[in-house]
This record gives C-alpha cells, sequence and structure tokens, in this order.
C-alpha cells in the first residue's frame, strides 16, 4: 500500500493542482464575463432612468407653458392616465395652499429654488411608498408639482434586467433610496466570499439628482459548477492518460535496465564460473600430468631392464613402443589442457579487473535498483523500509550497481515462501568511518548453518536451481574495488548482508 500511494501521489497532486488551476482559471473567467455584462446592463439602466426622468421633466415644463390656456385642468387631470409614472398632478395659484396638505411645507421650501434656476427641482422624496415629488415654480405666480412613482419607471419592455433576477437597483439621494427592484438578498450571499459587483453613476437630469446604484450578490451559488465539473473529469482523463504513458515508458525503460543487468550478471557469471571450473580442474589436470609422466619413466626403465625373449623378441618391444606412446599422447594432451585452463584463468582475471574506480552515490544506486525491482516488491506485497543517508563511495558503477541488484534480489528471493507477515525488507546506506556501508536485510527463513561457513563460495547455494555464484561474484567484485562483503543471520530471523566501501572523500585523501 505504501508503494502504491508512493507513486500514485504525485499524480493525484499534480492532477488536484492542474484541477484548481483550470477551475480558478474557469471561475475568473466566468466572474470576467458577468462583470462585463453587468457593466453593460448598468449603463443601459442609466440611460434608461435618465431618458425617464428628462420626459418627466419636459411634461411637468409642457403642463406649465399650458395652465394659462383652456382646457388645461382638464389635461392636468389626464395626465396619470397617460403618463403612469405620474401618480398625481398638484397646483397652487397665488396665496393660496397646496392641495395636499402633507406636502405643504416642501413644496413651499423648494419653490424658491425652483423659481431663482428656472427648471424644476426635487422637492420631496417619501421612501417608504417609492414616491418623489417634483416642482415648478412659475413667471406668473402659478406653481406645479408632479408626484411620481419611482417603480414605474421602469419600462418592461424595454429595461435590460430580469425583474426577480439577482440585480438589486437603488435611487439614492442622501440618506434616501429608492428601490426599483430588489435583486437577490444581500444578506444570503454564501459565505460573502465576495462584495458582488456594484456600479453607481448619477441620472443625467439635474432635476432629480439620484444616484444610481446597481449591485449584484455573487458567490459559489453562481459558479459554473457544470463546467467545473466537466473540467475536473477532463483534468482526471488528461493525468491519468500522462500517467499510462509514464508508466509505459518507466516499463520499458525498467525491462531494457533489467535486460542490461541481466546480460551483466550473465557475462560476470559465466567468468566466475569459468574461473571456478579453471581452479577446480587444474589439480586433477597437474595430477594426470604427474602420473603420465611417471608412468613414462617406469616405461623407460622397464624396457631397459626386463631381458630379451629370443624366440620372439618384435611383439615386446611393439607392445613397449605402443604403450610409450600412449603415455607420451597423454603427458601431450595433460599439458595442453593445462595451458588451455592456465590461459582461460588468466582471460578471466584480467577481464574481472574492476575498471577505473569514481565517485558513486551509493544511496542513488540503491535507489536506482529499488526502482527496477518495484514492481516485484508490489506484487509480492513486500514491506520496505529504508534509509538512505547520501554517501558517495569510490566504486566502480558498473560493479556496484551488480552487487546491489545481486543483494536486493537474493532477499526478495528469500521472502517469496515467507509468511505475508514476516515479508520485511531493510535497506540503509550510512557512513561508518573511512567506508560506505550498505546493510541489506530480510525476514526470511535465514541461511542455512551449515552453509554460513563457505557463503561466499562458488557453486554454494541453499536454493533449489541456484548457481551459487552471486554472493561470489559480489564479493569479488567488492574486493576488487577495495571493500568488503559480509553476511549472517539475524538474531530475530532472517539474513543480514553489509557492503563496505571506501569513502570517496577518503581514498581522495589518502
Amino acid at each position: 500500500m505504501q508503494l502504491r500511494w508512493r507513486h500514485t501521489a504525485p499524480w493525484i497532486l499534480g492532477w488536484a493542482v492542474l484541477a484548481l488551476a483550470g477551475g480558478a482559471a474557469l471561475v475568473r473567467w466566468d466572474i470576467a464575463q458577468r462583470r462585463d455584462a453587468f457593466a453593460t446592463d448598468a449603463r443601459i439602466v442609466h440611460r434608461l432612468l435618465s431618458q425617464r426622468a428628462v420626459e418627466i421633466d419636459a411634461t411637468l415644463a409642457t403642463l406649465s407653458l399650458l395652465d394659462t390656456t383652456a382646457g388645461a385642468a382638464d389635461a392636468a387631470q389626464r395626465l396619470p392616465a397617460l403618463h403612469p409614472t405620474v401618480l398625481r398632478v398638484l397646483r397652487r395659484a397665488g396665496d393660496a395652499a397646496w392641495s395636499e396638505a402633507s406636502l405643504e411645507a416642501a413644496l413651499r421650501d423648494a419653490e424658491p429654488m425652483s423659481r431663482r434656476d428656472r427648471r424644476a427641482v426635487l422637492a420631496a422624496i417619501d421612501a417608504a411608498r417609492g414616491h418623489y415629488v417634483l416642482v415648478l415654480a412659475g413667471a406668473a405666480g402659478l406653481s406645479h408639482a408632479l408626484v411620481v412613482d419611482a417603480a414605474r419607471l421602469v419600462d418592461a419592455d424595454t429595461w435590460p434586467l430580469a425583474r426577480d433576477g439577482p440585480v438589486r437597483v437603488e435611487l439614492r439621494h442622501g440618506a434616501a433610496v429608492l428601490v426599483l427592484q430588489p435583486g437577490a438578498d444581500r444578506a444570503a450571499r454564501p459565505l460573502g466570499l465576495t462584495p458582488g459587483f456594484v456600479a453607481a453613476k448619477t441620472l443625467d437630469a439635474p432635476s432629480q439628482p439620484f444616484e444610481l446604484h446597481l449591485q449584484r450578490a455573487t458567490g459559489p451559488a453562481q459558479w459554473p459548477w457544470a463546467a467545473l465539473v466537466a473540467w475536473v473529469l477532463v483534468s482526471a482523463t488528461l493525468v491519468g492518460a500522462a500517467a499510462a504513458v509514464q508508466r509505459q515508458r518507466t516499463a520499458r525503460r525498467r525491462a531494457e535496465d533489467l535486460l542490461r543487468l541481466g546480460q551483466v550478471a550473465r557475462l560476470n557469471t559465466l567468468g566466475e564460473m569459468a574461473a571456478g571450473l579453471a581452479h577446480e580442474l587444474n589439480q586433477p589436470l597437474a595430477a594426470v600430468l604427474a602420473n603420465a609422466q611417471a608412468a613414462r619413466r617406469r616405461l623407460a626403465g622397464a624396457s631397459l631392464a626386463s631381458p630379451r625373449d629370443t624366440a620372439d623378441p618384435g611383439d615386446d618391444d611393439d607392445d613397449l613402443a605402443q604403450a610409450h606412446e600412449a603415455i607420451e599422447q597423454v603427458v601431450a594432451q595433460a599439458r595442453r589442457a593445462s595451458d588451455v585452463v592456465q590461459r582461460l584463468r588468466r582471460s578471466v582475471e584480467a577481464r574481472g579487473a574492476p575498471a577505473a574506480l569514481q565517485p558513486v552515490a551509493l544511496d542513488a544506486t540503491v535507489r536506482d535498483a529499488l526502482h527496477l525491482l518495484d514492481p516485484r516488491l508490489r506484487r509480492d506485497r513486500i514491506e520496505l523500509t529504508q534509509a538512505l543517508d547520501a554517501v558517495t563511495v569510490t566504486a566502480d558503477p558498473v560493479a556496484l550497481e551488480q552487487i546491489v541488484h545481486n543483494l536486493l534480489l537474493n532477499a526478495l528471493q528469500a521472502l517469496e515462501d515467507t509468511p505475508a507477515a514476516r515479508r520485511r525488507l531493510e535497506v540503509r546506506t550510512a557512513m561508518a568511518g573511512a567506508g560506505g556501508v550498505l546493510t541489506v536485510a530480510d525476514g526470511g527463513p535465514g541461511i542455512p548453518p551449515e552453509l554460513l561457513p563457505r557463503l561466499f563460495q562458488p557453486f554454494a547455494t541453499a536454493r533449489e536451481g541456484g548457481l551459487g555464484l552471486g554472493l561470489s561474484l559480489s564479493e569479488t567484485l567488492a574486493a576488487g574495488m577495495g571493500g568488503s562483503l559480509a553476511g549472517g543471520n539475524r538474531d530475530g530471523g532472517g539474513a543480514e548482508f553489509r557492503l563496505v566501501l571506501p569513502l570517496a572523500a577518503a581514498r581522495g585523501a589518502a
């Protein structure tokens, strides 16, 4: 599980980053689109309301001009029906009172300003009812006023906003607020993540200096969730495809590295086998040669000392000559075989000589070997514990890679028939004095006691079908690099091998 999580965690993290980054970009794009649409709607609303305000000004001015003509009173009475925005028309002549006592004080206060500026002015605002009053004082002592319903300024045919939509529209003048459209409840904005979109601009009508204020609440509820879910799925598909391609490439590189390592291992194993055979054959060949030479000398002495048989001397001479010739052939062939074995041994020794030693990161070599064996670790569900300190040793990279691979592979083979609870592999690298140490320990059955004295001898193995050359080759390679390889059983069960190589710094200092 730990190995699987270690391999999948980077991809999951990458997918999360990609999904979040893409989601954030989608949200930002959506917010920008809604902000632009909001700004466009705000400009249209401002233009429409400014036009309605100007129309009301023109209506009031026309009413004032028509007041002196016949039928003006009747026209004033019909105005609310013709102009739905106007609720009532008020009129005052001379010192008479206004027809609505509740507006008397406000209208009388506004009349001087209207007369001075020669235009309509705002006299009163009833925020609770959503009404406001305009007054226009005429030169002949006649004054007219209009009670306007602010909500009716909105024309359903040309209004760009949905009446039950999220945009709140207000007309503000000082502390007074006339609500034209309630919009979404601002208090219900989810978590208050964003302040929303706001636009404010004064109407283009001097008589009605209202500040048009628009606000649209926004938050996660307005995000494009369908697009976000689609992006999450698409990003997961992309990351999954990339992970599959990467796994294929990794598997191909791992197979190539294992093939290369296997070829090197086979060559080294053949060399170790040839060296072992040369060593084992050298002694019996030497014995054959010595005995053949002794037999030749004895035949030569026998041929001189034996009496001649005058009856048939030719037969004995022929037999002795044939025996002497056969012994000569045995001696020649034994010498030839010995020369062949010696040449083979010298060739193997020359081939097995370590290459030029160089600084090698021991911990990196171990990580590479674990990477190659990772499928087997996961397949056999082996619990891996690794503590890889940075250690640089002086070694032949290929030989060191061969040793590490042999030690790890032996440990995995030892764990094949081990109960699942004990399938543990411990790998550690550290510095000890002037050497770098690699320790490989397993929870397997351990090394048989009878095999311990000859653990690193060729052909010594406890595994069925094994050649017993891996540890022998590893020990030879380690010794060739100025290091050592030791192995034994652990007190708690299992085997432990310890490779020691000289540190690069220590060798350089020496």
